[in-house]
Parts: structure tokens; C-alpha cells; sequence
């Protein structure tokens, strides 16, 4: 007997009428556009800073050792790679050693250091500015994985707390969705009831893998041919629900974590529409 509620099961024969999210495209930009900004005004400060303050220190420079100049470039160096990325930190290095060995080492005025004991500071003012570069950016690493998994759990918890509410099917599936836009930095996505293998799409399986007629695919590394669209299919006991048909950003990489917290997604919409739509005795 047929549940007169669910909609009819489709056999690879005929469009389906999907439920699609909005693409949250603008703000995905705006937070990219703001962030190149922050680099590039990085990259400045990294240039000019280092210049403005050995100009300042240019007074003082026979007062004290120039190693404290040089623990005072550190510092910007410091402050660069903590707001920019690694570029900006790099430069900073760079330019610090340079206005640091040009006015602050004898000969002054000139990129030229006749004391061994300036050249092994100007070095380490080098080596300790790249040092330094890479523990930020390290840190910024780990802080945007801790801030990823926190998004993760908290679109599972929002599946989660819908399905318990008793949100009805629909809006499921389009909460669902939502988070899989956003989790995967989709053009779009969308839900439809029943079908699989329809347009002939990627297919996400339940490992995290992506297969395109049996050729897998690392999407960290390369990107689907333009157009094709990834179906990630809705189950629950063997028994097909229906499937989220994605449309991927070529320009975005997906890691496997990102890919199998999409499959957590896909299950939690299984068991809820199951539950919706329990299968005929």
C-alpha cells in the first residue's frame, strides 16, 4: 500500500521538483574580499613598519646596544604575522632585517655590516621573523579547524533538535540543505524525494569518497568537470529516501572531514524521514 502523503518515487525517467536552498554566495565573498584586504594592508605594514621604526630609533642608535632595536623589530614582526598571512610575516622579516642592518648596524647608511656580532643579530632577526611567521600561522590553522568543528556540531545539533521538534519533512530537508551550503561552500543544494542517479551527477558515498562513473576524485586536490553536480543519497535500512543533489564551487577545495560530516547530515535526514514515512507492511 502506498502512503498517499509521500511523494511518488522516481525511476530515473522523470524530473523531479526540487526543494533549493538560497546560496549564501555575498557573504561568502564579503568575508573573502575583507580578508584580502587584511592581507594586503598586512603586506604594507609589514613593509613600512619596520622602516618607520628604525627611522625613529636613527637618533638613539649610539645610546644602546643594537640588539634591543633588534628585539623591537621582532616585535613587529610579531604583530605583522599575527594579523596578516604568511606573505605579510615574510616581508616583514625581511624588510626589518634590511632597515635594521641600514640604520642601525655600522656602516650606518649603508646595506653593509663590518662587526660579526651585528651580522649574527641581523641573521637571527631573519631567521627568528620567519620563525616566528610560521608559528602564526600554524596557530591560525588550528584555531580555523577548532572553529570549523564547532560549525559542524552545530548544524548536526540543529538537524538534530528539528527532527525532535517534529519538524514536518520539508522543512527538514531544507534546514539540511542549508547546512550542507554552508558546510560545503556550495552554489547551491537541494533536496528531492526518491531518486538517485538522475542527470548522471558525482556520487558522495558513505566513506567520504566522490566518484564520477567509477573514477574517484580528491576534491581537496581537483575539482569536478564544470557543470557536474554531486548527489549525496538518503537512506535508512537499506531503503532509498530520497538525495541531496549539490552543486560544488570548483574554486572551493572540500576536505574529507567536511565530506563526511555531510554524510552525518544525510543520515539524520534518513532516519527522520523514515520516521515520517514508514515503509509499507
Amino acid at each position: 500500500m502506498t502512503d498517499p502523503d509521500r511523494p511518488p518515487v522516481q525511476d530515473g525517467t522523470q524530473p523531479a521538483t526540487p526543494r533549493q536552498t538560497g546560496k549564501p554566495q555575498g557573504a561568502t565573498w564579503s568575508r573573502a574580499s575583507a580578508l584580502l584586504d587584511r592581507d594586503h594592508l598586512a603586506i604594507g605594514a609589514g613593509l613600512a613598519a619596520p622602516l618607520a621604526l628604525a627611522a625613529i630609533l636613527v637618533p638613539f642608535r649610539t645610546k644602546f646596544a643594537n640588539t634591543d632595536a633588534a628585539l623591537a623589530m621582532i616585535l613587529l614582526v610579531v604583530i605583522v604575522a599575527a594579523i596578516g598571512n604568511r606573505l605579510a610575516g615574510y616581508v616583514a622579516a625581511v624588510s626589518a632585517a634590511a632597515w635594521f642592518d641600514f640604520f642601525l648596524t655600522r656602516p650606518y647608511e649603508r646595506f653593509a655590516i663590518n662587526r660579526t656580532t651585528d651580522i649574527v643579530t641581523t641573521v637571527l632577526l631573519l631567521v627568528i621573523g620567519f620563525a616566528v611567521t610560521e608559528i602564526a600561522v600554524w596557530g591560525r590553522r588550528q584555531h580555523a579547524a577548532a572553529s570549523r568543528r564547532a560549525g559542524y556540531l552545530d548544524g548536526i545539533n540543529d538537524a538534530a533538535h528539528a527532527a525532535a521538534t517534529g519538524a514536518s519533512p520539508a522543512t527538514l530537508t531544507d534546514r539540511i540543505a542549508a547546512s550542507l551550503t554552508r558546510l560545503l561552500s556550495l552554489r547551491s543544494s537541494q533536496f528531492q524525494f526518491g531518486i538517485a542517479g538522475i542527470g548522471r551527477p558525482a556520487r558522495l558515498r558513505h566513506d567520504g569518497t566522490v566518484f564520477l562513473e567509477s573514477q574517484p576524485y580528491d576534491l581537496r586536490l581537483t575539482s569536478l568537470p564544470e557543470g557536474t553536480d554531486i548527489e549525496l543519497l538518503v537512506e535508512s535500512g537499506g531503503r532509498l529516501q530520497g538525495r541531496f543533489l549539490m552543486q560544488p564551487d570548483p574554486r572551493v577545495p572540500l576536505t574529507r572531514e567536511q565530506l563526511l560530516v555531510a554524510v552525518a547530515f544525510a543520515d539524520q535526514a534518513g532516519a527522520a524521514l523514515a520516521a515520517s514515512y514508514p515503509a509499507s507492511p
